[in-house]
């Protein structure tokens, strides 16, 4: 008879990807315990998507996700796709709606994914341990002897499904990262992603009293891991965030500039020189505040402003300093001061290399019988859904192979 704590397979994390991994290994008959130092199972599933769980993405690619080894992702996400999730969504009635740019979400409520989540794991026999902290984890000849505020667990599989650094207020810890480099695999330098920036105290004053604006914008970084973006832009009282910062934020490096494209459907320099011709006594700032918000283009010009931009007349103004004007607003650029850090971070990019793992079963190659899935691993998704599917795909093929 088994011992009631020598289970075929440890799970530590009951977030998305833990569930789903002893989900999927619970169906192929494996008994699995789940252990949490948390009281409730899923709770960055409850708070994501705005309470409303942008559970996946239709278009959920490799080419989406940041790895130092892009190529990691692809056999997960093929063996497990958005379709097969959805399906399972579909089987429990749940109701959900594409939003934008392939999100989907729940109609109702991010509940009705980790109650799905739970009903699975029960039929499926998988143990859950709750308000059970994991101390000490040692390895021998039979497995992995874990001792937990629950007493001493044996089993001869461990999956480490324990995330990132991201939130901390809801018990982000380096666990994944500390147990990894203990047996010699490594760590690509974790760092905030999907963070809004903050701004220097010069960059704050070329945005006083915008606190609150938003607009329609492409953001891009340069460098190595060049990207863009075009979404929503929302300017704060640190700096800037909205969904096209976040994305950015994932590829961004200390010190390098953000350019902002803040006309993204309109050839500007023609724009003002046609108004010009039609509005000759028209303020420069009256005609920007027509395709800009209002503020904004206020505080690009005139008396208090920042100085980018000097508003006059149209018919004061030769076509070459609309010309000017137009290409600075169409590339406007700031140097970040830094990120507002794993508080407000929505993942975390980096964590353990993808190249110590199996790209077709998430073992460590160098330690049988242990597992890293979902963010912990050095796999990160865009916004919009991307790092749940990488928490059921990481979860679903590691599953397959306890």
């Amino acid at each position: 008879m088994t011992a009631p704590n020598t289970p075929d397979v440890i799970v530590i994390g009951a977030g998305a990807a833990g569930l789903f991994t002893a989900i999927a290994a619970g169906k192929r008959g494996r008994r699995v315990v789940v252990v949490d130092h948390a009281p409730e199972a899923g709770r960055k599933i409850l708070i994501s998507g705005g309470g409303r769980c942008n559970f996946t993405n239709v278009d959920a690619q490799p080419q989406r996700y940041l790895s130092s080894n892009p190529h990691f992702c692809i056999s997960a996400l093929r063996r497990y796709t958005p379709r097969d999730f959805l399906d399972l969504v579909e089987r429990h009635g749940i109701a959900w709606h594409e939003k934008k740019l392939g999100q989907l979400f729940c109609d109702s409520s991010a509940r009705d994914i980790l109650t799905m989540l739970l009903a699975e794991a029960a039929d499926a026999r998988v143990e859950l341990r709750l308000g059970c902290a994991v101390g000490e984890v040692e390895r021998t000849g039979d497995g992995f002897v874990l001792e937990t505020a629950q007493g001493q667990m044996c089993a001869p599989k461990l999956v480490v499904a324990t995330g990132g650094l991201s939130i901390p207020k809801m018990g982000a810890t380096d666990f994944a990262y500390r147990l990894a480099k203990r047996w010699g695999l490594s760590i690509v330098t974790p760092r905030p992603g999907l963070v809004p920036f903050t701004f220097t105290p010069q960059d704050l004053a070329r945005t006083q009293g915008l606190s609150g604006v938003a607009l329609d914008a492409v953001v891009s970084t340069s460098g190595a891991k060049a990207a863009a973006f075009r979404e929503a832009l929302l300017i704060t009282h640190r700096g800037l965030s909205g969904p096209s910062i976040l994305q950015v934020s994932s590829y961004w490096q200390p010190g390098q500039p953000i350019t902002v494209d803040l006309t993204p459907d309109l050839d500007l320099a023609e724009h003002l020189k046609a108004a010009k011709r039609a509005r000759p006594n028209a303020e420069l700032k009256t005609i920007l505040g027509d395709v800009l918000p209002r503020r904004f283009a206020e505080r690009l010009c005139g008396d208090g402003g920042t100085g980018e931009v000097e508003s006059r007349p149209l018919r004061d103004l030769a076509d070459k300093a609309l010309v000017d004007v137009a290409a600075r607003l169409k590339r406007w650029s700031v140097v970040p001061a830094g990120t507002e850090g794993y508080r407000t971070a929505e993942v975390t990019v980096g964590g353990v290399d993808t190249n110590d793992l199996s790209s077709k079963t998430m073992e460590a190659k160098a330690v049988p019988g242990l597992y890293f899935v979902g963010e912990a691993v050095d796999v990160t998704g865009w916004l919009g859904g991307y790092n749940f599917q990488w928490a059921w795909s990481s979860g679903w093929v590691a599953g397959q192979a306890l």
